[in-house]
C-alpha cells in the first residue's frame, strides 16, 4: 500500500488529459483520426488518439488563420467586408473563386488564390519572421512563398500536429501571439461559421494531397454555456477524406457532448 502513495500522487500531478472518454468511435465514419478538444476553463484535454495527435502534417487552408492575421497586421488587408482579392480573369476549378472577393468571402470558400498574392505581398522576409515569432509547426516556407502550406507529393511542405494546432489557438485567444486584439476580432468574425441555442462554432477547413496521401483538417473553437473549448481534427485513410469530412466529425462530437 505504502508503494501506491507515491505513484498516486503523481499521477495528480499530471496534466487534465483524458483518453477518449467515451467517444463513440461511429463518428470518424473509418477514418483515421487525430481530435483534441481543450477545455479553456478547465484546462482538460480531451485527445482521441495521441500518436496521431503528435504527427506532423500540411496544414492545407487552416493556414489560412494565421496568412489572414499577418495580413491584417501589415496592413495588407482592411477589413472583413471591403474590396479585396481582385480577381485575375482565370477560370478556375472552384466557380466560388471565380470573382472578386472580399476577405470573409475569400475565406469562407477557402480561395487559394486569394491567399497566394497575399503571401507573396508579405514576401519571404516577413514571413518567416511570423513563423518564428508565432512558433508555427516545422516554420519550414523554403518550397515557395505562396505554396509552402499546400501539400503535393514530392514538395517539402511546412507541417504542424493537432497538438500544435490547438496550441496556437490556445495563445491566441489568450492574446500570447503577436496579433493586435483588433486583428484577432476581425478574425473571429469571419471564421464564426455556425450558432445554435447551446454554442457559436468557429472554425476553418484545410484539405490536400500529400506523399502520404489525402488529408483533412477542421480546426477552431467554441464557446458554449459560458466556457469556450479549442479543438483540431486531421483525418486521413478512408474515402476521400476532406476539410468537409472533418468538419462534419467535429460537429458530431461537439453536439453529443452537448456543446452545440
Amino acid at each position: 500500500m505504502n508503494r501506491l502513495i507515491p505513484l498516486l500522487f503523481l499521477l495528480l500531478l499530471l496534466p487534465l488529459q483524458s483518453r477518449a472518454q467515451h467517444i463513440d468511435k461511429s463518428f470518424f465514419k473509418g477514418y483515421d483520426t487525430a481530435f483534441v478538444l481543450h477545455n479553456r476553463s478547465s484546462g482538460e484535454t480531451i485527445s482521441v488518439d495521441t500518436v496521431r495527435a503528435a504527427q506532423r502534417l500540411a496544414p492545407c487552408s487552416t493556414f489560412k488563420i494565421y496568412n489572414t492575421l499577418i495580413g491584417l497586421e501589415l496592413g495588407l488587408i482592411k477589413s472583413p467586408d471591403e474590396p479585396w482579392y481582385t480577381w485575375d480573369g482565370v477560370r478556375r476549378s472552384y466557380d466560388a473563386w471565380n470573382r472578386d472577393l472580399t476577405l470573409r468571402e475569400a475565406f469562407r470558400v477557402s480561395a487559394v488564390p486569394a491567399y497566394q498574392i497575399l503571401a507573396r505581398q508579405i514576401g519571404p522576409e516577413r514571413m518567416k519572421t511570423y513563423m518564428e515569432r508565432i512558433g508555427y509547426g516545422s516554420g519550414d516556407i523554403s518550397s515557395g512563398i505562396d505554396v509552402f502550406w499546400l501539400p503535393q507529393p514530392g514538395r517539402e511542405s511546412i507541417v504542424i500536429s493537432t497538438d500544435e494546432q490547438v496550441e496556437l489557438l490556445n495563445k491566441l485567444l489568450d492574446g500570447k501571439l503577436p496579433f493586435s486584439e483588433q486583428n484577432v476580432a476581425v478574425l473571429r468574425d469571419v471564421m464564426r461559421v455556425a450558432e445554435t441555442e447551446k454554442g457559436v462554432f468557429y472554425g476553418k477547413t484545410g484539405s490536400g494531397t500529400s506523399a502520404a496521401g489525402e488529408l483533412g483538417w477542421f480546426v477552431g473553437f467554441v464557446e458554449s454555456g459560458g466556457k469556450e473549448y479549442v479543438f483540431a481534427c486531421n483525418i486521413t485513410g478512408g474515402e476521400n477524406p476532406s476539410g468537409a469530412v472533418a468538419r462534419e466529425i467535429v460537429e458530431s462530437m461537439l453536439k453529443a457532448k452537448g456543446l452545440l
